[in-house]
């Protein structure tokens, strides 16, 4: 090949010009470079790899593919040429491809190290464990390298833990052996060399549960030599594993003298001392209180010795008592009263923001009566009354802390509103104080120290408005929230609150402002997304919430990528202890609920907003891949990466059940998956019965018109059409509960509810008889469009009535049964939308098939009498505009509802929020009408774009 004979310098220089216009993105300009580099060289295959790149990158798939295709032919072995198209396929996604790039480059120079390198990495992006270890020990042999033998082991590791036969229990003990004797093999002829090897040796052990040979190895002589820097917690793993409770009673005590502040140490220590107890003999007498006896002196020992305050052993004496308590001891004899130890606890560190999550661990194991006797003496202890004010930033942190813990109790949730309200308007001045004292010469990036004062009072006012079902407190609230925002840029805490409070009220435009002034980024977009991107689907901005799911599925997509590359770099650097984290954090993101969930609303939001001819709406839903008959859903694998606890709260504790919300929160999303999932199949397979791909439908233009569908073109919708008759039936006997909504922080309701009381199952269980029946011209299809037309109705007038009830409402209370009000408005124009675009499909169909027929179809002489007439084409399309017509006259109507809709209107007068918020008199008036402008612009920006979505389907169906 002319390459092979060129001067490899010259090579090059001649293809620099290209790979520097790649690298900036003047793709173009890359593109033009390949080519002159083409015209003189054209049998340079890195070029013309090159140019694949190039058009890649333009878009021009069709082009780049072809282009690549007769590279690859020509089974390259230059490491140039290989480099560039296995960063194509990379970016294709086309991964497998690389693995036959490598193997047919290695069939041609067999002992090439660094193609065999190449090919190990190939075969672990696609996680293919058993070639791995076959090219490992290829590798192996051409060179003898440590780093290969072990990349050969965790590859025989990984067929046990995670490859196909990993479920099979026999064929995962028999790796894990087989893994073991390798490396046994190998420290045995000495030639285990890294830290790295000794960790494996070790994990591998463990896996296989040999904790007594693990311990002989991790404090053997090799493993000193090799591994001086093993993490302590393998010593605790593998005694707690090994019942050794002394010996590591005895560590963690030496551990704790050196480092006095590790609560972790402390809560193994306090276990360890524990499980001496169990362990001891019932014969001999005191030897339990002997135990803790020499546990408590222990603690009051580090206590006293310590130079400087440390929070570790007072935390660590209060776990005692609670452990105590637990099983019966004596603990107030030994330890001393809780509330004295709280008490003390309090005094020392109440000054630090961490107390009030200190102190709120050992809560739940006391009575309601001791928790609230308990939050008054912190309230006495903080010194701070009515009539009295905070003189320190320590003493302001202390208040606020009592105020915090004294909610977790339960004092507040049986205050009267009355007292309430008066609680709302300290805080407001406790807030003021605080800030014009202490908050105003921070940095920018600093939170505000008296901001807990306003997160609590607009927790408060979310109370009263639960209470009551107003919205005028919780939007006295919110004109706070926003005030801290101004003074204190940081505090995300008040950003999360503000957002989640314009969600309540269906202010798309003022949530979509604190979302961005958050600012979250890379993982948090997946663990924080769903305190938007959950909310987004039905909030009527159908146009505007696409430029959120595109932000959130490129991290995704991007990061999917990243991830692949961060695993092959752990191979070769044979960094084995982050590889599992790798490849769990892989996984995770990958079957992430959040990703999945945006994929789906995605697609439905793109087939809902299309606005182009027909040929350019199909176009569109090509380039979505929908595949109606498969379901690429892991559903069994999918995870719940939402961080809950980042939105702080302090409600009463024992109303509050994490662990249980968080379970029925993803339930019910896994649901409402599960229905917008199905509805895109379901919704595909219509369009794809007349646009199917060319090697899947028949020539229908050519053969007669049956009057049963074949079954490889209808079972699909047959089938789909099952499961989602199916689907809602089982949903309803479920009889899920809406999500609790007592206490600000809790996430809003599901679209669960709202889904299963629209129409949507009848609407499209009957679009989907319609589709079959007007595809076979069945006799019953004239019944069929009855029904459809009156689907369409019964969704018009839901609209209507929804929009009627909220100018009803508007004269009332504006906000709070706003977001319902919309997301039922936006879900009857979902409904619409789709089968608009769906008449326009089977109406062009149509149209195009009688054009193209030469002579009418044979007529049915010789069947029998009993068997019934096909419905001619030309009827189906005169049926199929009559429901265009229809249609159209039925969004007119929605537009005209959509016209008369008026804009919230706040629940009192602004003057009256003015008095009752107090603040500053140049900020009340500013503050409190930019917010309510916020929710006027906000109602006009959606119907604006509801009407403009109606507009463009009226256009559709009226052509």
């Amino acid at each position: 090949m002319a390459q092979q004979g060129m001067d490899s310098a010259l090579f090059e220089r001649r293809l620099r010009p290209v790979y520097d216009n790649l690298e900036v993105g003047n793709n173009r300009k890359a593109l033009q470079e390949s080519e002159k580099l083409l015209r003189k060289h054209p049998n340079l295959l890195c070029a013309r790899a090159l140019k694949g790149l190039s058009l890649l990158r333009l878009g021009r798939y069709e082009e780049s593919h072809g282009c690549l295709q007769v590279v690859a032919q020509e089974k390259p072995i230059d490491d140039s040429t290989l480099q560039v198209l296995s960063f194509c396929y990379r970016e294709m996604e086309q991964l497998d491809k690389i693995v036959e790039l490598y193997q047919h480059a290695v069939k041609q120079n067999p002992g090439n190290e660094e193609l065999l390198a190449h090919l190990f990495v190939s075969h672990v992006r696609v996680e293919d464990y058993k070639a791995q270890q076959a090219v490992a020990l290829q590798l192996y042999k051409a060179q003898p390298k440590n780093a290969y033998y072990f990349w050969s082991v965790i590859s025989v590791v990984f067929q046990g833990i995670r490859g196909p036969e990993s479920a099979i229990p026999e064929k995962r003990k028999l790796y894990l052996a087989l893994a073991q004797r390798m490396v046994d093999k190998h420290i045995k002829e000495g030639k285990m060399e890294t830290e790295q090897e000794a960790f494996l040796y070790l994990h591998i052990l463990k896996l296989q549960n040999k904790h007594q040979e693990a311990w002989e190895f991790l404090t053997g002589e090799l493993c000193a030599k090799l591994y001086p820097g093993a993490p302590v917690s393998m010593k605790f793993e593998l005694l707690k594993e090994l019942g050794n409770w002394k010996a590591l009673n005895e560590l963690l005590q030496q551990l704790l003298e050196a480092d006095r502040d590790r609560w972790d140490y402390y809560k193994e220590y306090l276990q360890s001392c524990f499980e001496l107890i169990k362990s001891t003999p019932t014969t001999e007498e005191g030897t339990p209180n002997d135990t803790l006896n020499s546990c408590h002196k222990f603690l009051l020992h580090i206590i006293e010795s310590s130079t400087r305050k440390t929070r570790g052993p007072y935390l660590a004496r209060l776990d005692l008592h609670k452990r105590m308590r637990a099983i019966q001891l004596p603990a107030k004899e030994l330890v001393g009263d809780f509330d004295d130890l709280i008490i003390e606890y309090f005094v020392l560190f109440g000054d630090k923001s961490c107390c009030t999550h200190d102190i709120a661990l050992f809560l739940p194991s006391i009575s309601m009566e001791q928790r609230q006797a308990l939050a008054n003496k912190l309230l006495a202890e903080s010194g701070i009354s009515s009539t009295s004010l905070p003189q320190t930033k320590e003493h302001m942190q202390k208040h606020i802390c009592a105020l915090q813990i004294s909610r977790m109790c339960g004092v507040h949730i049986e205050l009267s509103v009355d007292h309430l309200l008066a609680f709302y308007t300290a805080l407001k001045l406790h807030y003021e104080h605080g800030y014009s004292s202490f908050g105003t010469q921070l940095l920018s990036t600093e939170m505000g120290p008296s901001d807990p004062y306003a997160l609590l009072a607009a927790n408060v006012m979310y109370d009263i408005s639960f209470r009551e079902q107003k919205s005028d407190q919780l939007f006295e609230a919110l004109c706070l929230l926003q005030y801290v925002l101004r003074n204190s840029t940081s505090n995300f805490h008040v950003k999360l609150l503000s957002l989640k409070i314009y969600h309540m009220f269906g202010c798309m435009l003022g949530a979509q402002e604190m979302y961005d002034y958050l600012d979250i980024k890379q993982i948090q977009l997946d663990s924080m997304g769903y305190v938007h991107c959950n909310l987004l689907p039905l909030s009527g901005r159908f146009s505007g919430v696409r430029t959120c799911y595109d932000s959130t599925l490129k991290f995704f997509t991007n990061s999917y990528k990243e991830r692949l590359e961060y695993i092959a770099l752990t191979y070769r650097f044979c960094t084995f202890s982050k590889m599992e984290e790798f490849m769990n954090f892989k996984e995770r993101l990958t079957n992430s609920l959040l990703y999945v969930a945006c994929s789906v609303e995605a697609q439905l939001c793109d087939l809902v907003s299309c606005y182009g001819n027909v040929q350019q709406n199909l176009t569109a839903y090509v380039t979505m891949s929908i595949e109606p008959a498969d379901d690429r859903i892991a559903w069994n694998e999918l995870s719940d990466n939402r961080d809950l606890e980042a939105i702080i709260r302090w409600d009463p504790l024992h109303l509050v059940d994490a662990e249980a919300a968080r379970k029925e929160s993803y339930d019910q999303e896994i649901e409402v998956l599960q229905i917008r999932s199905l509805l895109l199949r379901l919704f595909a397979s219509f369009i794809d019965l007349y646009h199917a791909p060319p090697t899947a439908k028949l020539d229908m233009s050519n053969s007669k018109t049956p009057l049963e569908p074949p079954v490889e073109d209808t079972a699909t919708i047959e089938l789909l059409r099952e499961s989602w008759t199916g689907l809602h039936q089982r949903l309803r006997l479920m009889n899920y509960k809406p999500l609790s909504q007592q206490f600000l922080v809790n996430l809003l309701p599901t679209r669960l509810h709202l889904l299963l009381e629209l129409p949507y199952e009848r609407f499209f269980d009957d679009l989907a008889q319609f589709v079959l029946d007007l595809y076979a011209g069945a006799p019953q299809l004239a019944m069929q469009c009855k029904r459809m037309s009156e689907n369409v109705v019964a969704v018009m007038e839901l609209c209507v009535q929804t929009i009627t009830e909220s100018n009803e409402w508007n004269s009332k209370d504006g906000l709070w049964k706003r977001r319902s009000h919309q997301q039922k408005v936006a879900a009857c124009l979902e409904i619409l939308s789709l089968y608009a675009f769906l008449l326009s499909v089977l109406n062009d169909k149509l149209q195009a098939s009688a054009k193209t027929k030469t002579k009418k179809k044979p007529t049915g002489d010789n069947k029998t009498q009993d068997t019934p007439q096909i419905i001619s084409e030309k009827e189906r399309s005169q049926m199929l505009q009559e429901l265009m017509r229809q249609l159209k006259h039925k969004l007119e109507a929605c537009d005209s509802a959509l016209r008369s809709w008026k804009p919230p209107n706040l629940p009192r007068e602004l003057s009256s929020f003015m008095a009752d918020m107090s603040l500053k008199p140049e900020v009340e008036a500013t503050l409190i009408g930019d917010v309510s402008a916020t929710f006027k612009e906000s109602h006009e920006v959606m119907v604006t774009e509801l009407r403009n979505l109606i507009k463009d389907k009226i256009r559709i169906v009226g052509k």
